[in-house]
């Protein structure tokens, strides 16, 4: 395997030196169309199909679906563009520099996940299009890091299609077949303020708010005790109590109240199910207090259903013969139930480790350059060759 390590340290530099957080907060949120531009300009130099597409409502978001060979099937690398927001003051050298030390690389988005898209082209640089019996596509999302949004337009479009794919997200090259799904939901009380010296002037969304927390602790503990799955580090499903403000003073009663909770839930819960599950539960409690009360709901993150690839599945298997590890699964969320949701063939693999990710110094083992090459190559060779 011959890698040209100047061009690929220098495509890493290019790709971690382009600015593309994407945030739920406005104060962070920045267009990705520079990091797809560069990418589509690499490919198409290289003689790779590029389409460009543009997310819907979100001007400077972009997917990049670029594809080598023609046919159907073939094999899907799939990374997103984004990253996470960042404390400057926390690192060590500039996010945005791709900095060498200690045989690592450090930068944002080293590990989660820009270095795996300048990898997935290395692996593709010496193929012959006239050999590909099936097509390799490389697939650029937006936004996995907020919204999902790339995803989603992905789906509603329809494309890429293909038989099989792997997502790069770091793994430390273990292959993961299964995560768990997402959604968070902020849930809010509206009552009426009043003099505190007289409950009947006013009508207590913060005791309201008390019934729906004791209420979703109960449904925690229904979750956990009636739906496990041992392929899990916590084997079931679980409710955060995240975030909750109300009222504004001691002396009033408390005109409203909002609790912003998380859950994590596994294989064989679906989220539509679930959130309207949360939904009956809170505003039967918060009717237990006091029937006037008023229940809202807001979407904080639409969320993703679970991923669960069968343990038989042939890229799980292969994967499982590449590497010598055994599939396992994960509690974070990535894009996979959205590629599935497509009948796509979906993997999570890549190189860096998930406990790097999000955080200060992030940064890749460059040790697992090599591997994740090789990886790439051989499953390219399997099913486009």
């Amino acid at each position: 395997m011959s890698i040209d390590t100047n061009a690929l340290h220098a495509h890493i530099r290019e790709l971690i030196g382009t600015p593309s957080v994407s945030s739920v907060s406005a104060e962070w949120d920045m267009p990705n169309a520079p990091v797809i531009a560069a990418l589509a300009a690499r490919l198409e130099g290289a003689g790779w199909q590029i389409e460009i597409q543009d997310l819907p409502g979100k001007p400077g978001k972009q997917n990049l679906i670029a594809t080598l060979g023609r046919g159907e099937g073939g094999l899907i690398l799939s990374g997103h563009t984004d990253t996470v927001p960042y404390n400057e003051e926390l690192w060590s050298s500039d996010p945005f520099t791709l900095t060498e030390r200690d045989n690592r690389f450090y930068g944002l988005g080293a590990a989660d996940m820009k270095s795996f898209l300048a990898l997935a082209m290395a692996a593709c640089a010496d193929i012959d299009p006239a050999n590909l019996k099936q097509p390799v596509i490389l697939l650029a999302t937006a936004d996995e890091e907020s919204s999902m949004a790339g995803a989603r337009a992905l789906v509603a479009a329809g494309k890429p299609k293909a038989r099989y794919a792997v997502i790069g997200e770091p793994t430390d090259l273990k292959p993961i077949r299964m995560h768990k799904g997402i959604f968070m939901e902020a849930i809010r009380v509206q009552g009426q303020s009043g003099h505190s010296s007289d409950p009947g002037l006013g009508r207590n969304a913060l005791e309201g708010m008390h019934k729906i927390i004791a209420e979703l602790i109960t449904w925690r503990q229904e979750l956990q005790q009636n739906f496990t799955n041992d392929a899990f580090r916590i084997p079931y499903s679980t409710l955060n109590l995240g975030h909750i403000h109300g009222g504004d003073n001691p002396n009033r009663i408390c005109g409203s109240c909002e609790l912003q909770i998380d859950l994590r839930f596994i294989p064989g819960l679906n989220r539509d199910e679930l959130r309207t599950e949360l939904h009956k539960r809170a505003e039967n409690a918060a009717q237990s207090a006091d029937p006037a009360l008023e229940v809202s709901f807001t979407a904080l993150h639409e969320g993703t259903e679970p991923m669960d690839t069968p343990a038989n599945a042939e890229i799980v298997t292969t994967a499982e013969k590449l590497t010598g590890a055994s599939a396992e699964a994960v509690a974070y969320a990535t894009e996979a139930p959205f590629l599935s949701l497509m009948g796509i063939e979906t993997l999570v693999m890549g190189p860096g480790s998930i406990n790097q990710a999000h955080q200060p110094d992030e940064y890749l083992e460059l040790d697992q350059v090599k591997p994740t090459i090789r990886y790439l190559q051989q499953l390219i060779e399997k099913y486009c060759q």
